[in-house]
């Protein structure tokens, strides 16, 4: 019988249902099998999924029932624990505790796992293997996480404490190598400090413990980094060169603190810091079960990633992105959150935020965990839930849960000079905990809000205020825009560039473009709704200047119109631009015909385009040579474009930025061109008019920052197929060297086959050679748009004498004295000191691109050279400053 499915589509056959019945059994079966799970599997899952109802409770049952299962497979359990040390840190003292009862010998195992050893020492073999794994891919996290592992079963007396301090010591020994990097560094510091504060107990009690050394090696590493702590603190201070600050910490002084705290009472007050369920088991006796060793290890160094592409100078260039400093921002007192230097404090944020690191993936998973973090804690951590039976004893503690994790949650969110993750994931995830329990962390949500608002008046750093701004914004959009904003009436009356005020504006702007003028306007207060320096009486939009039948050239610019609605072709509409250029100039009344035919045009495309993005793409695109005869080649021409541009978007300034985007994109301007309009058209907020003293605000910096991206990520295009054309032609290189080589071995060689000459190289390469000269010149690029930027910078905070803008606060403004009396600030001060704040970031952010294009790195003493060069021997505090904070930044001064 013919199975063939022809003969089962045919219509009005009897039993022409049965096919797919069979399919249907099928799929059935295949499911089936697919979710059949093997007995190995099945105890995997077991073991990940321990403590879903009450670990203590469970430990037992599980341990029992890994020692029943047959046949044994001790990769099996190793790898579930492995991955569970790993994704889970929360419940590390509970896998310990298990590892211990596996550790004790128990009369009645199967013969499988009768071997010599315990069951516990041959599962913390195989795991040590994945360990080493960590070690050698430099899975830092992974590695740190491990080695709370390790501590705790030191502890619990399975690893020995003699080799758990010596592996603490290969971690403090990285601090010793020359020219360590701060990521590096910090990471290794991480080890040895939280290893040493879940371990510290036992090994302070051993005489072999070398537990002072550990901790001397790490202070002095820690007093080496000095500089860069003092630009990635979250409040800005410029008169002052101190590291502490009153509501902030860096993880490493932190880490010290609380270690050198313990190590004084020989860290008695550890063992109230975290669970350590396997203390309520009997002592381990070492003659019938001896302590595991772990091996001894080599931290591998850095990984270098070389591409051979050789910087001007002829070297190769190495690839290597630099860590900073990680300060953490304070939102509440000790009494509501965890004191960071206690031990449970500093442990509680680290395996929080361990665990926002590991659920990026998944917000909703994370949220859960987060809120269910308690249940993993010491009793009495944290308050209970409303409802929930009291703890049986008190702690002392008592911290808000829901407050612990915002603060952690937003510490990390402003981790300077970038978050750790992205914007999006922190204010996704603040939405779900906000959903999941919003009648607990919605109050907690208030409270940071305001204590944020609080903190922008005392130095907030400008780059987390405007973090703060877009979070506040996305944040009010997903929950109905409801803010109380009357309570922040009475700050209308400080001065309109006061960082609350202008807290307001922007974070106002983002809300209108994640809704519309309209909604926003009327969830303010009346006082608020009249205030134009608050938010703007025009619904943002085009702002075509010749629209108006009264305007001079409103013909003109219909005529264009006309064309570009028409389609006509871009030749077509270059003629008529020239014919109408030829008529302006005849009339003579006009001085300036080529700037004001450039703008006519530019308006009238982007009045084409201004009805969506989709409409903007598609007249640049068909426009382009139009936009190039009108850019040319002059700078000034491009400066026109630009400020039509500007003009035609003022009031919407998110255009601004994305049409300047676009002309970069398709090349109709440069980076160094957008760089070089920003300073030349900066005075802060759009509201202030005048010739004020020239100053940057958030606006004029996402500006900056579009340029200096874009510069670097061509130049990052231009090197990848730079090195992969090299790559390709090195192997036909060789393989016509390996082809050659063995004719010549085979057969005796004909005269009229020539030999392979070693001069064939990349020369001979038409491709490569044109990828190494547009890498070459935009490299070019990238150094002048990082040089003009300096320029800038240069010009607004210590302008030459003969500069027609001076700036008398630049050099009053970082002075303590100043800043105590910052309350009676003019907007033209707390724009200046703005400006300094964009000034420091920037150096942060050049450090950044240097890391990714690290043959900056031979170039950042010229680039300073060229870009102070108007301050070169100037002995005033603002050209000081400048230079010391470029030094830090770049790493030119310790």
């Amino acid at each position: 019988m013919s199975y063939d499915r022809s003969h089962y589509d045919r219509p009005h056959r009897g039993g022409g249902n049965r096919r797919r019945y069979k399919d249907d059994y099928d799929a059935h079966d295949r499911r089936t099998r697919d979710s059949f799970e093997s007995p190995e599997q099945i105890l995997k899952n077991t073991i990940i999924k321990l403590g879903e109802v009450d670990p203590i409770q469970e430990l037992p049952r599980l341990a029992k029932q890994i020692r029943e299962q047959v046949p044994l497979s001790v990769p099996v359990i190793s790898e579930a624990i492995r991955i569970a040390v790993t994704e889970q840190p929360y419940k590390i003292p509970y896998y310990a505790a298990l590892l211990r009862l596996l550790h004790d010998p128990t009369e009645g195992e199967n013969a499988e796992s009768s071997t010599s050893s315990s069951l516990g020492k041959q599962v913390l073999e195989d795991f040590w293997k994945g360990f080493q794994g960590y070690l050698d891919k430099l899975a830092w996290r992974d590695v740190r996480l491990c080695i709370h592992f390790f501590a705790h079963l030191t502890v619990a007396q399975v690893i020995s404490i003699e080799s758990m301090s010596a592996l603490l010591q290969s971690f403090a020994a990285v601090l010793d190598e020359f020219g360590v990097s701060y990521g590096r560094g910090r990471n290794a510091a991480l080890c040895a400090i939280e290893g040493l504060i879940i371990s510290g107990a036992v090994m302070a009690k051993s005489s072999s413990s070398n537990t002072t050394e550990i901790i001397k090696t790490v202070q002095n590493y820690n007093d080496s980094i000095y500089a860069p702590k003092l630009l990635v603190q979250p409040a800005m201070s410029l008169f002052t060169e101190s590291r502490s600050l009153e509501n902030a910490d860096e993880v490493i002084d932190t880490g010290l603190f609380v270690l050198k705290a313990l190590d004084s009472f020989e860290f008695v007050e550890a063992s109230e810091s975290f669970p350590q369920p396997y203390l309520d088991f009997p002592d381990l006796d070492p003659t019938v079960s001896a302590p595991f060793e772990l091996p001894a290890i080599l931290v591998p160094p850095e990984v270098i990633e070389l591409d051979g592409l050789a910087t001007d100078a002829g070297e190769d260039a190495q690839v290597k992105k630099e860590d900073w400093p990680q300060y953490f921002f304070h939102l509440f007192d000790n009494d509501t959150t965890p004191d960071s230097a206690t031990p449970a404090g500093f442990l509680v944020r680290s395996q929080i935020l361990d665990t926002i690191d590991i659920f990026e993936i998944n917000r909703k998973e994370c949220a859960r965990l987060l809120l269910e973090y308690p249940k993993w804690c010491v009793p009495g951590t944290f308050k209970p839930k409303p409802g929930a039976p009291e703890p049986e004893f008190e702690s002392g503690k008592n911290w808000q849960l829901e407050s612990t994790v915002i603060e952690a949650i937003l510490g990390s969110l402003y981790l300077l000079p970038e978050s750790t993750h992205k914007t999006v994931y922190h204010i996704a995830l603040i939405t779900e905990l906000c959903k999941l329990s919003p009648s607990t962390v919605g109050p907690a949500v208030g409270k940071s809000i305001r204590r944020l608002y609080t903190a922008l008046g005392d130095g907030f750093d400008v780059e987390n205020a405007r973090r703060f701004a877009e979070w506040f914004a996305v944040h009010m959009s997903n929950f109905g825009f409801q803010w109380v904003w009357k309570e922040w009436l009475p700050d209308l009356e400080l001065s309109e560039q006061h960082p609350k005020r202008t807290f307001m504006r922007r974070a106002l702007e983002f809300e209108i473009r994640l809704s519309y003028h309209d909604r926003v306007l009327k969830t303010l207060p009346e006082p608020m709704q009249n205030d134009t320096t608050v938010i703007s009486d025009q619904t943002p939009g085009p702002a075509f200047e010749y629209e108006d039948p009264a305007h001079p050239h409103y013909d003109t610019a219909q005529s264009i119109l006309s064309l570009l609605r028409g389609r006509s072709k871009a030749n077509e509409v270059l003629s008529h631009i020239e014919s109408l250029k030829t008529t302006l100039e005849s009339s003579g009344t006009h001085l300036h015909v080529d700037n004001t035919i450039r703008s006519i045009s530019i308006h009238c495309l982007l009045s084409i385009g201004s009805r969506s993005f989709s409409h903007l793409l598609n007249a640049i695109e068909r426009y382009l040579p139009l936009l190039r005869g009108l850019a040319g080649t002059d700078a000034e021409s491009k400066q026109d474009i630009l400020s039509a541009v500007a003009s035609f978007w003022h009031l919407n300034r998110q255009m601004v930025n994305i049409v300047f985007d676009k002309l970069m994109q398709y090349q109709i301007v440069d980076p160094t061109d957008v760089v070089g309009w920003t300073f030349e058209n900066v005075g802060g907020d759009a509201h202030l008019g005048g010739m004020r003293p020239m100053s940057l605000s958030a606006f004029e910096w996402d500006l900056l920052k579009g340029a200096l991206d874009k510069a670097n990520g061509r130049v990052m295009v231009a090197r990848r197929k730079v090195a992969a054309l090299r790559k390709e032609h090195d192997d036909s290189v060789a393989r016509v060297k390996a082809s050659v080589g063995a004719d010549v071995g085979s057969i005796e060689m004909d005269a009229d086959v020539k030999p392979f000459k070693q001069d064939d190289s990349a020369s001979e390469n038409p491709q490569l050679t044109v990828a190494l000269k547009a890498f070459a010149s935009l490299t070019r690029e990238q150094k002048g748009a990082l040089a003009r930027t300096i320029e800038g910078f240069v010009s607004c905070l210590a302008p030459s004498p003969s500069a027609g803008r001076q700036n008398p606060y630049a050099e009053t403004v970082i002075t303590e004295q100043a800043w105590e009396v910052r309350a009676t600030w003019s907007a033209d001060e707390w724009n200046t000191w703005e400006t300094w704040g964009w000034y420091r970031h920037f150096c942060r952010t050049a450090s950044i691109f240097e890391s990714y294009s690290p043959y900056l790195r031979n170039y950042q003493e010229t680039l300073g050279t060229v870009g102070f060069a108007k301050i070169e021997g100037s002995t005033s505090p603002a050209a000081k400053l400048m230079k010391k904070t470029w030094g830090m930044a770049t790493g030119q001064e310790s």
